[in-house]
């Protein structure tokens, strides 16, 4: 893979994110975990590139995440569309999705990533929120979306480092 700066992306966000999902990983003591994500976006916070990313309280993957400084999220092509199934319904908790997978997990500065990727953003969280429905302007996405109150919490990370597959 090589690096490119955040502004050299040409990929589209609503679709990367949207429609071809993205895995966020990270890792806890010496235990790497990863989950499916379609809810997301980039962009610059702070003078800095960014992504946003939420996750469900009730995600394994929440509690690595809380518990370090760095994450990754990569985008895979199309042909892992069951694998990215896979990943986001079976818990961690519960089996090691990853050695399952067949994918080659790679590292960089300690940061666990996927090196199948198509695009891997190499991330520091800057910031937390639990979100909460006292705080939306229109009361039909709690209906919506949150039902159980399995609830999201809201991550802005930068955007450290890009990775590309050379083409």
């Amino acid at each position: 893979m090589k690096q490119i700066k955040p502004e050299e992306l040409t990929r589209n966000p609503f679709q990367m994110i949207g429609k071809d999902w993205l895995l966020i990983t990270t890792k806890k003591g010496d235990k790497v975990n990863t989950m499916t994500a379609s809810w997301g976006g980039v962009g610059v916070m702070w003078g800095k590139p960014v992504a946003y990313l939420v996750i469900r309280d009730s995600r394994y993957t929440k509690e690595f995440v809380d518990a370090g400084d760095r994450l990754s999220v990569s985008v895979l092509n199309d042909c892992h569309r069951k694998l990215l199934s896979y990943f986001g319904s079976v818990s961690g908790r519960d089996e090691d999705k990853i050695a399952k997978s067949g994918l080659v997990l790679s590292e960089e500065e300690g940061v666990p990533y996927f090196s199948d990727s198509e695009i891997a953003f190499l991330c520091r969280k800057l910031y937390a929120q639990p979100m909460s429905a006292s705080f939306l302007l229109e009361q039909e996405i709690d209906k919506l979306w949150y039902p159980n109150g399995n609830w999201h919490t809201m991550y802005i990370v930068e955007i450290e480092k890009l990775l590309v597959k050379e083409q």
